[in-house]
């Protein structure tokens, strides 16, 4: 028997609960821009776009509110179309030291942090955390708190 085992890992799902998968469905669908595999049911739907894939359950395979990251090419411009589309954007785009991201928040209070390259040259940011408080960046990893 070998010590070494070889796989090929795929990307991972992450998978968020939420109270109604329904609503879920159609907010990650109408706000987000998601489209919803076929196999979906009441209790558990995977939604896609691009090559994100969520899972969205309303049992306890997950812990409420849940963060990711993905990233994507151009931030400011799903800015754009998620504020035409009613998206719940938490943070809207700020300019850190690892990419300009933003946060938009589902139905549930689960977060997906979006980033796409930093912009070179421009002030840092602001960064909300998960209680909703406010830092200023100030690079090196170091933040203040925004009163």
């Amino acid at each position: 028997m070998s010590n070494s085992i070889t796989n090929t890992f795929g990307k991972p799902v992450p998978v968020f609960r939420v109270a109604d998968v329904r609503a879920s469905v159609r907010y990650y669908e109408e706000a987000l821009g998601f489209k919803t595999a076929p196999w979906s049911n009441e209790s558990f739907a995977s939604v896609a776009r691009g090559d994100c894939n969520l899972f969205l359950t309303s049992d306890k395979q997950s812990q409420p509110r849940m963060w990711i990251y993905v990233g994507v090419e151009d931030v400011r411009a799903l800015h754009a179309q998620y504020q035409q589309s009613g998206a719940r954007v938490r943070n809207p785009p700020n300019n850190f030291e690892w990419a300009l991201e933003m946060q938009v928040e589902d139905l549930d209070g689960n977060v997906i942090r979006f980033g796409s390259d930093p912009e070179q040259g421009q002030p840092l940011g602001i960064w909300r955390d998960a209680d909703g408080v406010r830092w200023r960046h100030l690079g090196d990893q170091k933040f203040e708190r925004v009163e």
